[in-house]
């Protein structure tokens, strides 16, 4: 039974669903057009329109940051990509319709859904999240590639063997004859243990290298994205400080000259109530010498009428 084919998103050409891109389900042909690039915020591979572009944003992310704002990291996947709430669409519709998020096997991260057997079987049955999947799958697809390249060139090399084989005697072409075998057998030993790994769940060296060394892979991309968010909200709060620094260092100059001049005027009604009270008694010093003064004559005189009254008697 021949497998469904699936139209390109652009040029409406057929093809298996491998074959066509993540994000836009582009051919390769489409996809060789124009630059083909991932979105800094969902991860979301999409067709830029020309080849000078250098946008980097999808045009449904670019949309929801006009309406929303700038997006921060899912709760669960720890892409930026939340623009509402704290979980991204993608993790928001796969937990209504798989369940609640469950620990994914490569990244360690609570972020995969069990999508059942059918796309499990495609990750040699890893429970896996969306990132991870698209990482395994690239790996695979390289090892492929890398099995397939070293089969073309051992079949190269034998065959120029067997040519070069022909001009040389009897005793050479043994000795070729037994080194092409033991080679052989060498060769098809290590893709029988290749293949064993592979169907044990492990990738080849080759695959886990080129997951290693993946520009595209998700963790560091991720941990780069939010870095970059990081050291701009960072940048912000420390423009908010500084404005705040500013404002407060104005007020404390603004209340040390309040203080200043309350001083003074302090001083100056201190000084003003001390030469009222210095004048007053003053005054009151010089009444009271008055009045002392004539108490001694009242004084005095009283007692010269009490001397002089008996003799008038």
């Amino acid at each position: 039974m021949a497998s469904a084919l699936f139209a390109c998103t652009k040029c409406n050409s057929r093809h298996p669903f491998e074959e066509l891109s993540q994000g836009q389900q582009l051919c390769k042909d489409c996809r060789g057009t124009f630059p083909l690039v991932k979105c800094t915020y969902c991860r979301t591979e999409f067709q830029q329109d020309s080849k000078g572009s250098t946008t980097s944003v999808c045009k449904k992310c670019e949309q929801n940051v006009k309406l929303y704002g700038k997006p921060s990291a899912c709760e669960y996947c720890n892409i930026i990509a939340a623009f509402i709430g704290t979980k991204c669409q993608r993790c928001t519709n796969s937990e209504k319709k798989y369940g609640p998020p469950m620990t994914c096997e490569q990244c360690k991260q609570r972020c995969a859904f069990d999508r059942k057997d059918e796309s499990r079987k495609k990750v040699d049955g890893k429970l896996l999240c969306w990132l991870c999947t698209l990482s395994y799958k690239r790996a695979l697809a390289k090892a492929k590639q890398n099995d397939h390249a070293r089969h073309s060139r051992s079949s190269i090399h034998k065959s120029h063997r067997r040519s070069s084989s022909s001009s040389h005697n009897r005793k050479h072409n043994l000795t070729r004859t037994s080194n092409t075998k033991s080679s052989d057998n060498s060769s098809s030993k290590k893709q029988r243990l290749d293949l064993k790994k592979s169907a044990n769940g492990t990738l080849p060296p080759s695959a886990t290298e080129s997951a290693l060394l993946d520009p595209n892979s998700s963790d560091h991309v991720v941990a780069i994205t939010q870095l970059k968010e990081q050291v701009a909200m960072l940048q912000k709060q420390l423009l908010q400080k500084d404005q705040l620094l500013l404002n407060k260092e104005k007020q404390i100059t603004e209340l040390k000259a309040k203080q200043s001049t309350s001083e003074k005027e302090a001083r100056t009604r201190v000084q003003t109530l001390q030469k009222k009270n210095n004048e007053q008694i003053q005054e009151l010093q010089t009444k009271l010498r008055f009045f002392q003064k004539q108490v001694v004559i009242l004084t005095k005189a009283n007692k010269k009428g009490n001397t002089d009254s008996p003799q008038t008697s």
